[in-house]
């Protein structure tokens, strides 16, 4: 049984690995770097969405990039996790229908200029597909993550990240690295982030 077990940490290790390995990881970072500095720079406001594995990513997004990444002088990424806000989920759910739970927030709360993050292993969420063409319609920027081809999600926004993989583990195992290297080098590398924080 251990051996069997090492096997398959190994082959699942390895999967994970394979899903690393492409140019796509340095392009999606070096166009999303950009546009979340120049959010910081307006004052603009980072929303994350997604559902399942993703809400949770979207939340964990939230608290990297909003707390780690404060630098010397303060300045802050201003982000909100639109999974976090249970009672406008449910509420919207309950009275209107799932679909509109993040996008009928954005239409609250969002201002031209924003930026919107939807994050979607399949890239076929409905609620986050409706969230991001209320975003466009707003005049914010679009970021999506996805993963399994990408799905509608690919080609509605402004940067896409498609984790070249069919399985939601490795995919949303990306996404998370995506949040952890985004985090870092907001805080570590940004030329942009050590000139003004």
């Amino acid at each position: 049984m251990p051996e069997e077990i090492g096997r398959y940490v190994h082959r699942y290790v390895e999967e994970t690995r394979a899903a690393l390995a492409d140019p796509y990881l340095a392009d999606g970072i070096g166009r999303i770097v950009p546009v979340l500095l120049a959010a910081r720079a307006a004052g603009r406001t980072i929303y994350f969405f997604g559902n399942g594995g993703s809400a949770s990513t979207a939340s964990h997004f939230v608290v990297d990039i909003g707390k780690a990444t404060i630098r010397g002088d303060g300045r802050r990424f201003k982000c909100v996790a639109l999974v976090d806000n249970v009672e406008s989920v449910t509420a919207w759910a309950n009275d209107a229908e799932y679909a509109k739970v993040f996008s009928e927030q954005l239409k609250t709360l969002a201002q031209m200029g924003d930026v919107a993050v939807g994050i979607s292993g399949s890239g076929n969420s409905p609620n986050v597909l409706r969230a991001v063409e209320m975003a466009r319609s707003m005049g914010l920027s679009t970021i999506g993550l996805s993963g399994l081809g990408g799905g509608k999600l690919k080609e509605m926004v402004d940067i896409s990240i498609v984790v070249p993989s069919n399985s939601m583990q490795h995919t949303e195992d990306v996404h998370l690295l995506i949040c952890h290297l985004l985090t870092a080098y907001l805080r570590d590398e940004a030329p942009q982030a050590r000139a003004t924080g």
